[in-house]
């Protein structure tokens, strides 16, 4: 079995890689190459930065027809990660407005600006640090994994997903209720960093490579 980190030119990848090589002894690849993808059993979808960069890398390197391709065939397990999963929704406003894969319907919004918390405490944009993730529906990723369960993010922008069985995992953030765990069929994706979210983040990532959907 081969887990495949797609390289676009954009994401954490080599983090994101030590840690899936710390949870299996299967073989962990960093590839462009449409081969190597499409061979792969396993998929990951990493992003960092602004989405507007990360749909442009993709679309430069010649990997988003691949990606829609592999997200259509729905035949193997594919894990987006941060702006991964923001890029499997429909559109975001970010950079004035960013059309996304189309995966999944739904939108990426900003939190806006001036946001308090119930105290009405001013609250940081980015969203940065560890925040609870309230499991809004079972999933095979969540296994061992406790409800409300702190993972570590960083983001400006948040999944709003339209269909309610899309939702895995919501957060609470100044007023907005972040779809922060999205997927369907093979897919599923996090806005959070799981190699950077200690024990229960590295569970995940077991769960990923353990997953027959």
């Amino acid at each position: 079995m081969t887990i495949a980190v797609i390289d676009y030119g954009m994401g954490n990848l080599h983090s994101v890689a030590k840690a899936l090589e710390h949870v299996t002894h299967e073989n962990v690849v960093i590839t462009d190459d449409s081969r190597s993808i499409r061979g792969a059993s396993r998929l990951v979808l990493p992003g960092q930065g602004a989405i507007r960069d990360c749909m442009g890398e993709l679309q430069r390197n010649e990997l988003q027809g691949l990606v829609q391709e592999v997200l259509r065939a729905q035949a193997k397990p594919l894990l987006g990660i941060c702006v991964g999963q923001q890029m499997l929704m429909e559109e975001s406003e970010e950079n004035g407005g960013v059309a996304c894969l189309g995966h999944l319907p739904g939108h990426v919004r900003h939190f806006g600006r001036d946001l308090r918390d119930a105290q009405n405490q001013r609250l940081k944009v980015p969203h940065m640090g560890w925040n609870r993730v309230t499991q809004h529906h079972p999933h095979p990723l969540w296994a061992g994994i406790e409800d409300d369960a702190r993972f570590y993010f960083v983001h400006s922008y948040y999944v709003e997903a339209q269909e309610d069985s899309d939702i895995f995992g919501t957060t609470e953030y100044g007023g907005h209720t972040a779809h922060v765990a999205t997927g369907r069929g093979p897919v599923f994706a996090v806005q959070f960093h799981p190699e950077k979210s200690a024990r229960d983040g590295l569970r995940l990532l077991e769960n990923f490579v353990t997953w027959t959907p």
